[in-house]
């Protein structure tokens, strides 16, 4: 081994030692904020009681309703950006891309414009060392290349007509992170689509803080991450190229990635600089199990394949180096291990990535926060392994999932299940599930209640709505959906009237392109997500107890197929696809691979169907009970299995 590589290995051991360490502190931190917190409703926190689960849901959605209600306390102190050398920036016009398929002449900073990330961080620092209090950003631009990163006791506040737009450089996002990583740059410690690794800090970051907060006066306060504005302020790649070519089967729209042709290095093209073999970084594995997380080809040097790859092979996460020369676009607003977080009544706009990710944390509200980002993998706010989650009054615009819970994947499940979540009065203007759990759920998702909500769909025409409520698991995710609840749902423009098919493995009994578990249903179980995406598919999943009841559904104009110009609301009303046992590829005996138990729907109607022969698809799902539920004037009072 020469001096560099001895030098590269050292580097390794150092991270992994120093990430350790901070990770152990931090899930410390967490747990003793728990215990404490939980008090007398000890039982609430850790989502044991399942007999009052049965017998109150909402009940127990009322009490983390209550608690979570109660506001967090700061000192009377303000800290103005403007006392700590923040200035303000020009702006220009600059032709970018706002959503998957759309362009146009937006708002950028101007060349050369002051950066403000150096008056933040110190304002934030001050804050905090001073025992915390209010860190002001006026109204005004502000240019900031950098993360900001909130601390303990500290409420970043954005005055009415505050506009912080974040720099499109991926560079500036690789130079203050506490783990150095070399050519990769200096990286902080994230979760990028359920697995860890070292990667780009995000725009905003904390990472076991306590007591924080991140609020606006109103949608005039604008968190921007100019995720479509191009990368060399003109032409070319910007961040939501790098998500790559389009994957799904007829798709009613956003069959584009901005800016992306083919041949170009994306997250889904073999990386040159990922290693040729995982026993490269996995000397440990034999070769059988080389193969069966490497699968066949080099589809797996992907970096979106990559990594996960790296989790099942056991691979330290100070050893999952990513960054500069990588395509992991970083989440927006990303928080992991954080106790006592509020973020309220600002605009989300233009993410790179996902909108909103907490991982980790305990006891969390977003609250009037306007979810405003429309480009590729634009999930709107996704608590992953989370508890004592509410999710009240905002507004979703997204371009992927409006609110997406989860909790880990592949082995990546040391934070345990995401539980007691509620969501209520929130709006889902576009988006692909409105309410999604999953497809991230190794660690398991239990105890969710959603309530009062409308899912207004105002794109039908054009960008409509995949599905509304929506479940996303598969022979790979595994983990469980434990304790779903969902009431009161006004869907006034329907869904997706076309279907959006999966595509199955060969030797699948599920025909492919048959199925409309993408796109087209109003309710949709998706077991079988995605399942050519994984190699390894060993861990069957759980899907128990889950009850909907009051969901309403208006019909549109259909705009394509053999039933154009006439009305409906889906293209089915329910598909559940429950886990499909020839998808699994492990050692035998194989686990059982239990059916979808226990889900009754009731007292809903879903308007009139494309598909009236077959109005809903069953398959592996014992015992659903339709009460006094209504499609296409039909009312169905019946328990079916398939």
């Amino acid at each position: 081994m020469n001096d560099m590589n001895k030098q590269h290995v050292n580097d390794q051991r150092m991270n992994d030692q120093r990430v350790n360490e901070k990770r152990r502190a931090m899930m410390k931190a967490v747990s003793a904020s728990s215990l404490a917190l939980a008090g007398g409703g000890a039982a609430l926190a850790t989502g044991s009681a399942s007999a009052a689960i049965g017998d109150d849901p909402w009940g127990r959605a009322k009490e983390i309703v209550d608690r979570l209600s109660k506001p967090l306390r700061f000192r009377d102190q303000d800290f103005p950006i403007t006392d700590f050398g923040a200035a303000q920036c020009k702006l220009v016009k600059i032709r970018a891309w706002i959503s998957h398929d759309d362009q146009a002449t937006v708002d950028t900073h101007a060349p050369g414009s002051h950066d403000c990330y150096p008056a933040i961080k110190a304002a934030i620092e001050a804050c905090h060392k001073a025992g915390g209090g209010r860190v002001v950003i006026p109204a005004g631009n502000w240019f900031v290349a950098g993360p900001i990163v909130l601390l303990s006791n500290v409420h970043v506040h954005l005055k009415k007509g505050a506009n912080v737009l974040f720099s499109t450089q991926p560079a500036d996002y690789a130079k203050y992170g506490e783990f150095d990583c070399g050519k990769h740059g200096k990286l902080v410690i994230t979760r990028w689509q359920g697995n860890d690794c070292l990667n780009f800090a995000s725009p905003i970051y904390a990472y076991g803080a306590d007591n924080i907060a991140l609020t606006g006066e109103d949608w005039t306060s604008v968190l921007n991450g100019q995720g479509g504005v191009p990368f060399n302020g003109k032409d070319g790649d910007c961040w939501w190229t790098w998500k790559g070519k389009n994957r799904t089967i007829n798709p009613a729209s956003q069959a584009n990635t901005p800016g992306y042709v083919e041949g170009k290095l994306t997250q889904r093209v073999p990386n040159p600089i990922n290693p040729k073999s995982l026993k490269d970084v996995a000397p440990h594995l034999t070769e059988a199990e080389r193969l069966h997380i490497q699968g066949e080809g080099e589809r797996w040097r992907a970096d979106e394949q990559y990594l996960p790859a790296l989790s099942e092979a056991g691979v330290p996460l100070g050893q999952r180096v990513f960054g500069l020369g990588h395509l992991l676009r970083p989440t927006m607003v990303h928080l992991i291990g954080c106790t006592n977080v509020l973020l309220e009544g600002y605009e989300l706009k233009d993410t790179p990535f996902w909108q909103h990710h907490p991982v980790h944390c305990r006891n969390i509200v977003i609250r009037n926060v306007h979810c405003n980002s429309k480009g590729p993998n634009s999930d709107g706010f996704d608590p992953e392994s989370c508890d004592m989650v509410l999710i009240e009054g905002c507004t979703f615009d997204t371009g992927d999932d409006c609110i997406a819970i989860k909790a880990g994947k592949d082995l990546d499940t040391q934070y345990g299940p995401s539980q007691n979540i509620v969501v209520q009065k929130c709006i889902m203007q576009s988006g692909h599930g409105a309410v999604t759990l999953g497809s991230e759920m190794a660690g398991g998702i239990q105890n969710v209640y959603a309530q009062d909500l409308v899912f207004e769909n105002i794109h039908w025409a054009t960008d409509p709505l995949n599905t509304a409520i929506r479940l996303k698991t598969n022979m790979n995710r595994g983990g469980y959906l434990k304790n779903f609840y969902v009431r009161n749902v006004k869907i006034p423009n329907g869904v997706q009237t076309s279907p959006s098919f999966y595509a199955s493995l060969p030797n699948s009994p599920i025909e492919a392109r048959t199925v409309a578990v993408a796109a087209g249903a109003v309710v949709t179980f998706d077991c079988d997500y995605t399942p050519t995406a994984d190699t390894v598919r060993t861990r069957p999943p759980v899907v128990d107890n889950v009850q909907i009841s009051n969901v309403t559904v208006g019909n549109v104009e259909v705009k394509k197929g053999a039933k154009k110009g006439q009305k409906a609301a889906c293209y089915q009303a329910i598909v559940i696809l429950g886990p499909v046992s020839n998808n699994y590829n492990g050692p035998q005996p194989m686990p059982q691979v239990p059916p979808v138990t226990n889900v009754t729907i009731s007292d809903c109607d879903f308007g009139t169907t494309v598909s009236t022969e077959h109005p809903y698809f069953l398959y592996n799902v014992r015992g659903l009970k339709l009460n006094r539920v209504k499609i296409g004037g039909k009312e169905y009072n019946t328990t079916l299995s398939a």
